[in-house]
């Protein structure tokens, strides 16, 4: 669908019914959580060499200078280097973690519908995707500096629109990035409070696995983002041409 279709529908859209939401989000949760944790797991280990690659100049001048480790004094031009590197690691990591979260969703409509096909954890970091979740990771950046730079208040608001973002790039691949954010906004606008409330208590929710000996953190922390599916699914539905 283009920018106008997706649009209409979310115009013409029931109002999100908050309850419904979370019940098939528990529901779905005993079909997907091995694969949330495969998407977990996944993530660590693809975003893990960025953050080796950070620390680089910190631990080669730790190997060449062992007394700098001693006195824990950072040289200044490793400190400008990895200030340097920073960016391009934030930028890396988001992309990453956009990416797999659109695929967990797009494996989470497999189950819900019991579709067939291959569980694609990289499918929107091939090549004709990855520009488009790089601009993306660029934009969420972007707006949630924007929003702590208003008292962090803004930051709570567009929570919402930046939850929504990994559902319109898992299932509408017409779309421009600029177009996905201005649809996350306009349905996260129409449904805020809703969206903010699954988002956050299915949060909380995500986080009892801390319980079950801090490792069951892992198989319950994807719980958060199921709600995402569904808000998307009620809102748009889907035209099942990818």
């Amino acid at each position: 669908m283009n920018f106008t279709a997706v649009n209409e529908r979310i115009l013409a859209s029931r109002n999100l019914n908050f309850g419904s939401i979370f019940g098939r989000s528990i529901e779905l949760f005993k079909k997907v959580w091995l694969q949330g944790f495969i998407t977990l797991l996944l993530t660590f280990v693809t975003i893990l060499p960025f953050y080796v690659l950070f620390y680089l100049p910190f631990i080669g001048a730790g190997i060449s200078d062992p007394e700098m480790m001693r006195t824990e004094e950072v040289p200044p031009a490793i400190l400008i280097l990895m200030m340097v590197l920073f960016p391009f690691l934030l930028m890396a990591v988001m992309t990453i973690a956009l990416a797999l979260n659109a695929a967990f969703l797009r494996i989470c409509r497999q189950k819900d519908l019991n579709e067939n096909g291959r569980e694609a954890y990289f499918y929107y970091l091939k090549k004709q995707y990855l520009g488009k979740s790089l601009v993306l990771s660029l934009m969420m950046i972007g707006l949630a500096f924007l929003g702590m730079l208003v008292c962090g208040i803004g930051l709570i608001y567009v929570i919402v629109p930046l939850y929504i973002i990994p559902a319109f790039l898992a299932f509408d691949k017409e779309l421009s990035p600029i177009e996905i954010v201005k649809a996350s906004f306009s349905l996260g606008n129409k449904n805020w409070l809703v969206v903010f409330g699954l988002a956050f208590l299915m949060g909380l929710l995500a986080e009892l696995g801390i319980l079950l000996c801090i490792i069951g953190v892992f198989f319950t922390a994807m719980l958060a983002k199921i709600p995402a599916y569904f808000i998307y699914k009620d809102s748009i539905g889907f035209s099942f041409n990818d």
